[in-house]
């Protein structure tokens, strides 16, 4: 698990609840169904507007991997690399046909597998940078579903606060009713402002980063075959590659050497 992702919605939520109840509060002020209801419905709902309904299925589906920890796997890939990169100088760029079906990266498996067959190296590089963009494309719908819903939740939470406000405004004749409404009414502008800013807008800025991360180790690959399929010396190939990773891998790579 990612100890960051896990450790930064405790803090934030406890930070919050802790604030509270310093301040004399307790959890059942701020615990009401119907601005949670406002909120969350008309926030859903909005998104549901704006994006297509698989898109949004997925962006949910996805946040289990803001809470895995990152997989620190690119140093891996550059071995592996180096190691195609000494077959292929011995025995040409067909012996690595034996290798297409161990790669478990549907990415690199689909690059190589074009280098196996013939493919100009600059035909490679053009094929698979279609693939690469439509990729990222993909992926980056998925974090602008969370954006999304971080720009409209407070809105919406102020939308919940005004028709508390004017069930209030009913019942000006007893003013601790008027009292306890109001303090009621904002609480969904409470609900919208911490869900946009503790969760949907991290979870979005969290899914930025892998999937940043997942463009550089595509490009990696594709730089790697196709620098293997140019007969570049696989020492220098190691020296390119390693270029391509950041802190955490090369302290794997190191410690793995």
């Amino acid at each position: 698990m990612d100890k960051g992702s896990i450790g930064g919605v405790f803090l934030a939520v406890a930070g919050i609840v802790a604030g509270l109840l310093i301040e004399g509060g307790n959890l059942g002020q701020i615990l009401q169904p119907t601005a949670a209801l406002i909120v969350f419905g008309g926030t859903l709902g909005a998104v549901l507007l704006q994006f297509p309904l698989n898109t949004v299925f997925a962006a949910f589906r996805s946040l289990g991997h803001i809470f895995a920890a990152p997989q620190k796997y690119d140093s891996q890939i550059v071995r592996l690399l180096v190691s195609f990169a000494n077959k292929a100088r011995r025995h040409g760029m067909v012996s690595l046909d034996a290798d297409l079906e161990s790669i478990h990266d549907p990415f690199l498996k689909q690059a190589l597998m074009l280098a196996v067959d013939g493919t100009e190296p600059a035909d490679v590089r053009n094929i698979m940078r279609v693939n690469l963009d439509s990729l990222t494309e993909e992926e980056e719908r998925l974090p602008a579903v969370f954006e999304s819903a971080g720009g409209f939740s407070p809105t919406i939470g102020i939308l919940g606060a005004v028709l508390g406000l004017i069930q209030v405004m009913q019942h000006l004749d007893n003013i601790q009713e008027v009292g306890r409404g109001i303090a009621v009414a904002f609480v969904a502008t409470i609900y919208g402002v911490g869900i946009a800013n503790l969760f949907f807008l991290p979870f979005a800025g969290k899914m930025h980063l892998r999937i940043r991360n997942r463009h550089r180790r595509r490009e990696m690959m594709l730089d790697g075959v196709i620098s293997i399929l140019e007969g570049i010396n696989p020492r220098m190939l190691e020296i390119k590659l390693n270029g391509f990773l950041d802190d955490a891998n090369r302290e794997t790579k190191e410690r793995a050497a």
